[in-house]
C-alpha cells in the first residue's frame, strides 16, 4: 500500500468484522510525530504556504510529487510536541487529517468492486468497542461519522488526481529543477536531497497558449504558492534551533 505513513496495522474496513467498532476522539497527533514530510495536494498549497515549505520530492523529476516539509532531521516533525499536540494555528495537511482511515488501491487479484477500498488502522488508540461513536448502525449502514470520513477520503483522492495532472504539466514544460537544502549547524551539516522546485526563469518563458491554459486551470496559483512557501525553510531551521536548545537544557537538568 503506497503512502500509508504512520499506519501500523491497516486493514480493509469490513461491515461484519467491524460492526461493533467505535471511534472516540483522541486529542493527540502522536502518530505524526516521526514524519519529517508528508504528501500534499495542489488544492492545499495556498493554505499550507503560510506555514510550511512546499517542495517536490522523488528519485527524479519523473516521479517527483509535492510534499510539505515538517522537519529537517529524520523521523522528526517539528510541529508536533512531546504530548502529540500539533502547534496551534499551523496548517495540518489533509494527508494527516484523514487518519485513521485511508483509501488504498484494491489488490491486483480483486476484480470486482471499486478501484479503491477504505482501510483503517486497527492499531489506532481511538478505536474500541466500548467508548466513542459507532462506525455502523444496527442495520449495518454507515453512521454519519463514517459517511463523513469516507466522503473526505473521496475528496482527497480527487485532489490527488488533479495534483497528478498538475505534475504532468510541470514535467511536460520542463519547469522543475533540483534543489538541495544545506544548513550548517554547530559545525554539522544538514543536507536534504532529492528535492525539486519550479524554475522561475522557465516559467516566465512559457508560450502564450500554455500561459493562457495555466491561468484558466489555476496552475499559476499553485506554482506561486509553492514559490512563496520556500521562505518557510528558514522558519523550519529556526524551529530546529528552538528544539535543539530545549534538548540541551533538558539534558543539563538531568545531569
Amino acid at each position: 500500500m503506497a503512502e500509508v505513513l504512520f499506519y501500523e496495522r491497516p486493514v480493509p474496513l469490513n461491515r461484519t468484522q467491524h460492526k461493533d467498532l467505535r471511534l472516540k476522539g483522541v486529542p493527540s497527533l502522536k502518530f505524526a510525530t516521526n514524519v519529517h514530510s508528508v504528501p500534499l495536494t495542489g488544492v492545499e498549497f495556498p493554505a499550507a504556504a503560510r506555514d510550511l515549505p512546499i517542495l517536490f520530492a522523488g528519485q527524479g523529476v519523473e516521479d517527483a510529487g509535492p510534499m510539505a516539509l515538517l522537519g529537517l532531521r529524520q523521523n522528526e516533525n517539528l510541529f508536533v510536541d512531546a504530548n502529540g499536540q500539533w502547534e496551534a494555528n499551523i496548517y495540518i495537511p489533509a494527508f494527516v487529517r484523514r487518519y485513521p482511515f485511508v483509501l488504498a488501491e484494491k489488490p491486483a487479484d480483486q476484480v470486482e468492486g471499486d478501484d479503491f477500498t477504505v482501510f483503517l488502522d486497527e492499531a489506532y488508540e481511538g478505536f474500541g468497542s466500548e467508548e466513542g461513536d459507532r462506525l455502523f448502525k444496527e442495520d449495518g449502514t454507515d453512521t454519519e461519522l463514517l459517511s463523513n470520513a469516507v466522503n473526505f477520503l473521496g475528496e482527497f483522492q480527487q485532489h490527488v488526481g488533479r495534483t497528478q495532472w498538475f505534475m504532468e504539466q510541470l514535467r511536460k514544460h520542463d519547469l522543475l529543477e533540483p534543489r538541495n537544502i544545506q544548513l550548517q549547524k554547530d559545525g554539522k551539516s544538514i543536507n536534504l536531497n532529492g528535492l525539486f522546485v519550479v524554475n522561475e526563469e522557465k516559467l516566465r518563458q512559457l508560450d502564450e497558449k500554455t500561459t493562457h491554459e495555466f491561468l484558466k486551470e489555476g496552475v499559476f496559483g499553485w506554482i506561486y504558492a509553492h514559490l512563496l512557501s520556500l521562505a518557510n525553510i528558514d522558519r523550519i531551521a529556526q524551529r530546529l534551533d528552538v528544539r535543539e536548545q530545549a534538548e540541551v537544557a533538558a539534558k543539563a537538568t538531568k545531569n
